[in-house]
């Protein structure tokens, strides 16, 4: 029998849940690529990780998507300069975050980032209604926090706003006709500015042969595996499972804190983190259902619109 979704030509439970497999090893790629990119800050800081994260990362894309063989209008190089600024933003503060806070702490304040953006671009109250567990959420995650931790926090939030501006400028690149060259295009741009300050910061340590191919493995954990497998499981999920699935980013970071860190969290940081998980899944289905009522079922498998 022939599915409604997927392009296996499989059942749609079949191809459904092959594509929330795809997602779940997505998440657990980027946050077990970040446990073992905070592994590699006593060598060659945080600075340091993020410029091979970039630098392998734009390699593997350009070599993938040949940039080179396309014709740039201003309008999708504007639209990659943006992406690029945002991206090197992001990924700096973030790394600067996790030397110096709990992984799962800094994932869980950073993913306020798309949850506030979904939240005041919102058509609806009962959508923003799930700021409430949020909120909460982050005030138990605070309390668990002493001053020495601010500058962490400073720098987890700036990674949240830079990814909110990440989430806006990759949405115009995909919107051109440029696709996955003008990601490439934004990744060498933010390797362009990370990867200089990264090289000075990390000094000779950066070229250990050791460091590089963890280096290597960061960018092939943080960006080129889980890129590809979004890639699959979007084209075998509906919108508000895709949603509610990157909702474990969170709690694949407090496991990979635990496994790959030796991070063990309190009760009342798990608590904290399960509320953020639990608003931003309502966020997701909160549109959906309401939309679901207006227009009937949608089928499980069915394939996502364009973004």
């Amino acid at each position: 029998m022939s599915g409604t979704g997927g392009r296996g030509g499989g059942a749609p439970e079949a191809t459904s849940g092959t594509g929330v497999a795809f997602e779940v090893a997505s998440v657990a790629s980027v946050q077990f690529g970040a446990g073992l990119a905070a592994r590699l800050f006593p060598l060659v800081g945080p600075l340091g990780t993020v410029a091979m994260r970039l630098g392998f990362a734009t390699i593997v894309l350009t070599l993938v998507t040949r940039p080179w063989r396309r014709r740039w209008t201003r309008a999708e190089l504007r639209a990659s300069l943006v992406l690029g600024l945002s991206f090197a933003a992001m990924n700096t503060t973030l790394y600067l975050a996790l030397a110096r806070l709990p992984i799962a702490t800094t994932v869980t304040l950073e993913f306020l980032g798309p949850l506030v953006l979904a939240i005041v671009t919102a058509a609806s109250w009962g959508v923003r209604a799930w700021a409430v567990p949020a909120g909460l959420g982050v005030a138990l995650l605070g309390g668990a926090l002493s001053l020495a931790d601010l500058w962490g926090v400073v720098f987890a939030l700036t990674a949240a706003a830079s990814w909110a501006a990440y989430i806006i400028a990759n949405g115009r690149v995909g919107r051109s006709d440029s696709g996955l060259a003008g990601l490439t295009l934004g990744t060498a741009i933010a390797a362009v500015i990370v990867v200089p300050f990264g090289v000075v910061t990390a000094g000779s340590a950066l070229w250990h042969p050791t460091v590089l191919l963890a280096g290597l493995g960061v960018a092939v954990l943080s960006s080129a595996l889980p890129y590809s497998l979004d890639l699959l499981a979007l084209q075998r999920l509906p919108t508000a499972v895709f949603g509610v699935l990157t909702s474990l980013n969170p709690g694949m970071a407090a496991l990979s804190g635990l496994l790959v860190l030796d991070q063990p969290l309190s009760v009342q940081e798990l608590v904290g983190i399960a509320l953020v998980m639990l608003a931003s899944a309502g966020v997701t289905l909160a549109p959906a259902i309401t939309g679901r009522r207006r227009r009937g079922p949608e089928p499980f498998g069915d394939p996502l619109p364009p973004a």
